[in-house]
């Protein structure tokens, strides 16, 4: 049996303002970093031990395994971070009240936007100074067709890959693994492991700093399934996220 634990990172500035966030680099808020210790107290009582930890390339995501790792007493363990663990650009949207952009637009368009498979946001201009190739982070890395924006169908096109390359072999050798990264690069993590539709993964609300645990087999099918936290505490952080935009 293998483990392997999603963590989406702590409340961030702009999730506690309720913007769009995407690929901005906001840090976590005191109530994110508490939710990170929390989730590593929660993880060394249940005595989960790890073989390596991913995580992206933004520090709320960062800063929230750090946290979890200290609790731990696990600061050396390997991390391996990643672009294809960032968030799902939101493109125009990113920097935007939620309320206001509903107001705007209206919800229903808002729900396409944040909630359907396909639909993209409005896009960047690559001049803008919020698209990736003009941040010094990703110059460095020299990636290629960085997004202006991106539907959640993108942000799963763009995961998987690293997915099936880097970490899906770890498991095949038996280790276990920790991810820490965003509600969306981890929904397209949990459409893959459980087939989940179009339609069943765009209904799916990811709680901040609740820690996901999956128990596989050899072949990836799941075991066991089950959140680190009462099913009251994790079914209101859920309600908190899918009510955003209202």
């Amino acid at each position: 049996m293998v483990r392997v634990v999603l963590i989406r990172h702590g409340e961030s500035l702009w999730n506690k303002e309720n913007k769009f966030t995407g690929w901005t680099d906001v840090p976590l808020t005191n109530k994110g970093e508490q939710e990170a210790k929390e989730a590593g107290e929660s993880l060394k009582e249940k005595k989960m031990n790890f073989d390596v930890a991913y995580t992206s390339l933004l520090k709320r995501a960062v800063h929230t395994l750090n946290i979890i790792l200290d609790e731990m007493d696990m600061c050396w363990l390997p991390v391996k971070k990643s672009w294809r663990l960032n968030e799902r650009h939101y493109g125009k949207l990113q920097g935007l009240d939620k309320k206001k952009v509903a107001k705007e637009f209206g919800e229903d368009q808002v729900n396409l936007w944040r909630r359907s498979y396909h639909v993209q946001p409005p896009a960047l201009e690559v001049s803008d100074e919020r698209y990736p190739g003009n941040q010094m982070p990703y110059k460095m890395l020299g990636v290629p067709n960085l997004p202006l924006t991106e539907s959640l169908q993108d942000t799963v096109s763009r995961f998987l890959p690293f997915f099936r390359e880097e970490v899906e072999p770890n498991i095949h050798k038996g280790k276990n693994i920790l991810i820490v990264a965003h509600g969306n690069s981890l929904r397209a993590l949990m459409k893959y492991f459980e087939t989940m539709s179009d339609d069943e993964i765009c209904e799916l609300n990811i709680p901040t700093g609740i820690p996901l645990v999956y128990e596989l087999d050899d072949d990836l099918s799941i075991l066991k399934k089950y959140y680190l936290g009462d099913d009251e505490t994790v079914k209101k952080a859920q309600d908190q996220v899918k009510n955003q935009s209202k």
